[in-house]
């Protein structure tokens, strides 16, 4: 057996796992603890366990070298292990919305394969400050966190299509600026910044080939002239 489904199920613990395993979804069950086998699986591509009740994922998932999809979202998390950045293959998909995040570890911009990260609806206050390794990344969703600055170095997601940022504003932070280096995004298509604290914005914005800019509910932000020449990809209200 190399799939295995085990969704909606109310379970409180995984059954015994096939070591040929190269699909397991257990979303939406009843988790608090993984068993030891699970990070035997040297197969292992996909893994689900989002919608359950685990408050913390071992060092050990560093062990899943084949992973190309994980999807850890809506749990109870707080903090992430180092080793989720030993994942060489973890290039599909890494979901990690609706825990209770404050950081992201360091380590995940080794994740160079990796085309998709969402951690919305977190508590995340900063970013890693070496974004760099991420090159191959496309879409990043960070919406609804507490996020009061981006590092500099999130200009050189050279690859990025869509950057949502919208919602920064929980507890009284507020994302305020966004850096210069956000003109680097030369493949830029979406960007999201609804619902934050903004003041202005760098005027090399008008230089990117975005589709939409959506600023709603910004109600501090001062409009630049530039800023009516994008008329066809603007959402102000």
């Amino acid at each position: 057996m190399t799939r295995l489904e085990l969704d909606h199920r109310k379970l409180t613990r995984l059954p015994s796992l096939p070591p040929e395993l190269e699909y397991l979804s257990a979303y939406d069950n009843e988790l608090t603890e993984l068993p030891g086998e699970l990070w035997r699986l040297e197969r292992l591509r996909v893994l689900n366990l989002a919608a359950n009740r685990l408050t913390e994922i071992p060092a050990e998932i560093g062990r899943l070298a084949a992973l190309h999809t994980l999807d850890l979202g809506h749990n109870r998390l707080t903090s992430l292990p180092s080793e989720l950045g030993d994942l060489p293959n973890l290039s599909e998909y890494l979901y990690l919305s609706g825990n209770r995040l404050t950081r992201l570890p360091e380590s995940l911009t080794r994740l160079s394969a990796l085309r998709y990260l969402s951690a919305t609806d977190n508590r995340l206050e900063v970013l890693p400050e070496d974004m760099s390794g991420l090159r191959e990344l496309r879409e990043l969703r960070l919406y609804r966190n507490e996020l009061r600055e981006l590092p500099d170095t999130i200009g050189e997601l050279s690859k990025l299509r869509e950057l949502h940022l919208r919602g920064n504003h929980l507890r009284g932070n507020h994302l305020r600026e966004l850096p210069a280096t956000i003109a680097n995004l030369s493949d830029l298509r979406y960007l999201d910044l609804r619902e934050n604290n903004l003041h202005t914005l760098p005027d090399a914005l008008a230089t990117l080939p975005l589709v939409k800019l959506d600023l709603r509910w910004n109600r501090s932000l001062k409009h630049p002239p530039w800023l009516d020449d994008l008329e066809d990809c603007l959402v102000l209200r």
